[in-house]
């Protein structure tokens, strides 16, 4: 780096404190720092437990398909009384929720859903090259596999549905092949497997999200990012449309840029800026087991929507959907569904008791329409926010960490942000 480099950055740096220290926001604060800012990172936990530590690990492009897709609140309603079903939609009488409804239920059309695709297929990718970058760069060690991702079905109209969505999929450019019971045995030899056929995702990369974090925050605080554990914000103060400072429960955090990477929290705190953020809590579940069970290919378990991630040292089932507000309360029926699809699924692989009682959730901020909020909002100058992520949360870590960079950087972004905006509402 020259001098006059290292002037430039020293002019234009400026204070950044990030809410949230999951995926999202430590990403956030790797090229806001990188861009020579000044940051800070707050979070209401000790940052090692939530969605960025639970879920399946899968770094994926072909995940171009939103939440918010024709059919998905009909079934969340013919499944609302049962609490193991792969979607529960707990019924409430809160106001926040049914708009979220509402908004959810008129995004779930075929127009929408063909606007998104590309949409998200462009952000994904976008990740997943960042993803290989930071391996490239070597500045910690993580574990990443590119073996692809097998979504396996047990029945020919679940089949028949997959190879629908990897039409799409390969319309936007992407690998996918239709595998048949045979090729799939020779994919993974040691699993014996129940069913009919596949599709084979090829692009797709996994990885093991604690050893990623873990990495990235060391790292962040070599770099000179102060971290904030086990602080919650309590409160924002403004001086007319910009925040000058955070409270938390320990003290007072004044900066230039603010932000708002809480997760599932954010909706609360958009309130205090008068943004009515159309957020709602997913709950998901995961199930480790250090046993060898033969699976080395990530996969999906189609008709159960249980995701299987061979990570570093152990093997993890994660999925569900359950719609239910902020709690981080184990569902003992979901944990149930979880092991039972594994065994459905693969036969000689029964997770134990033990295993079951060891699982643990997190909670996704599910936008209205299945697309995450990333940018500002008219509400507020100073302020970017960057939640609503649903299941991509993990995929999309580093390309949203770094369009958060490009933004407060006043940089020229890398992707269109207007599909993100967070003032949005159809």
């Amino acid at each position: 780096m020259t001098f006059s480099h290292f002037v430039n950055l020293s002019l234009m740096g400026k204070k950044v404190v990030i809410v949230g220290g999951g995926i999202i926001g430590l990403c956030s604060a790797y090229y806001l720092q990188k861009e020579g800012h000044e940051v800070t990172v707050v979070d209401k936990s000790a940052m090692n437990e939530g969605a960025s530590y639970v879920n399946a690990g899968y770094i994926s492009p072909s995940h171009v398909i939103p939440l918010a897709a024709p059919g998905v609140m009909k079934q969340g309603l013919k499944w609302m009384f049962d609490s193991s079903s792969p979607l529960y939609i707990k019924p409430r009488f809160d106001m926040d929720f049914l708009k979220w409804a509402w908004a959810f239920n008129k995004a779930c059309s075929k127009e929408k859903v063909e606007k998104s695709v590309p949409v998200l297929k462009d952000i994904c990718v976008f990740g997943q090259e960042l993803y290989e970058e930071i391996r490239r760069e070597g500045i910690f060690d993580f574990h990443m596999e590119n073996k692809g991702l097998l979504m396996l079905c047990k029945t020919e109209s679940m089949l028949e549905k997959e190879l629908k969505l990897a039409e799409i999929a390969i319309d936007q450019g992407l690998e996918c092949k239709e595998l048949s019971l045979d090729e799939l045995k020779a994919l993974e030899p040691n699993a014996s497997m129940d069913v009919i056929g596949a599709t084979h995702f090829t692009g797709d990369t996994h990885s093991t999200p604690h050893e990623f974090m873990d990495g990235l925050a060391v790292y962040l605080e070599k770099s000179g990012v102060k971290i904030l554990k086990n602080e919650e914000v309590v409160d924002i103060n403004f001086n007319g449309e910009k925040i000058t400072s955070i409270q938390t429960v320990k003290q007072e955090i004044k900066a230039d840029e603010f932000v708002i990477a809480a997760g599932s929290w954010s909706a609360k705190l958009s309130k205090k800026i008068g943004l009515n953020l159309l957020l709602e809590a997913g709950k998901g579940y995961r199930i480790n087991t250090t046993r060898d069970l033969g699976i080395t290919i990530p996969a999906i378990l189609a008709e159960a929507k249980v995701a299987v991630t061979p990570m570093n040292g152990f093997t993890r089932f994660a999925g569900t959907m359950e719609i239910a507000g902020i709690s981080n309360k184990i569902n003992d029926d979901r944990v149930w569904a979880i092991a039972k699809a594994a065994h459905y699924y693969y036969p000689e692989i029964l997770l134990t008791p033990e295993e079951q009682l060891d699982a643990e959730c997190g909670l996704r901020p599910l936008s209205f329409d299945g697309v995450p909020y990333i940018g500002r909002s008219q509400k507020c100058k100073n302020a970017v926010f960057a939640t609503g992520h649903a299941m991509l949360g993990w995929t999309l870590g580093t390309s949203t960490g770094k369009l958060v960079s490009e933004i407060i950087s006043d940089q020229k972004s890398s992707l269109n942000l207007e599909p993100f905006n967070p003032d949005r509402r159809k």
